[in-house]
């Protein structure tokens, strides 16, 4: 069941007016709105400095971690909790084993939550454009490590055919590589939550990172202390996550 407090991932369509006959002219007087619905970070400081007040749909959105495990996960987890209620959410090759009762916490319904592990990046890469052709995904996160630029731009046209949120997760020192993402966020790790820096906005970016407070970040087990992880179907097929031993950060 997902909890109340969570947002309830109402879609929030742009305000600028655009001629009828020309919908996908992007205006210079509207730099901070887009042409795509939207929806809100659950962090009202982030939401102020995003176009359309939160994350953008049908496109690819990218985080650039300074390390995995400082708080990405706990960064989405208010939209992640409010589309779980109604569509079902992929991830695609994480770094760490997902916990299922760590999301129920957060108020995801882990019966829509869904786990492939892909061995390696060309099979992660076919598998996050196949749950995009699929059409039954709220919001895919696909965690990679190199990502050459055509496959962005592949990712990119893919999610724009859909009405899906797409995050990839890299490191950060992939930054300073193009990408044809319009919206990439940079993360920090900080006392008591994470610093985020818009390195491409649609628009003016804010002149310092924005800290994000987010909730006390879990002890993670060493993994000789963790159970052994269920067993999951190769892709293409998603399995769903059960009870594991990690944490979602």
């Amino acid at each position: 069941m997902c909890a109340a407090s969570v947002p309830s991932g109402q879609v929030f369509q742009p305000n600028g007016v655009v001629p009828a006959a020309m919908p996908n002219v992007w205006l210079a007087s509207e730099l901070a709105r887009s042409r795509r619905p939207s929806i809100p970070t659950g962090h009202a400081d982030l939401d102020s400095e995003l176009p359309d007040d939160g994350w953008p749909r049908s496109v690819l959105t990218e985080l650039l971690l300074q390390q995995p495990g400082i708080g990405e996960l706990q960064l989405l987890k208010p939209v992640l909790a409010a589309l779980s209620c109604r569509q079902r959410v992929a991830l695609v090759q994480p770094p760490y084993i997902p916990h299922a009762l760590a999301a129920m916490t957060w108020g995801l319904d882990v019966s829509r939550l869904i786990w492939v592990q892909p061995e390696n990046t060309a099979d992660a890469l076919w598998s996050t454009e196949e749950l995009l052709k699929n059409g039954g995904f709220g919001a895919i996160l696909l965690w990679q490590r190199d990502v050459r630029s055509e496959h962005l731009r592949r990712l990119h046209l893919a999610a724009q055919r859909t009405e899906t949120w797409l995050w990839l997760l890299r490191p950060l020192a992939s930054a300073v590589e193009p990408s044809p993402a319009p919206l990439r966020l940079a993360l920090r790790p900080a006392d008591g939550g994470t610093l985020v820096e818009i390195v491409k906005p649609r628009g003016p970016a804010a002149d310092e990172p924005i800290f994000i407070e987010l909730a006390e970040m879990p002890r993670r087990r060493h993994p000789v202390e963790t159970d052994h992880a269920p067993s999951v179907q190769r892709v293409p097929a998603p399995v769903a996550v059960t009870g594991a031993a990690s944490v979602l950060v």
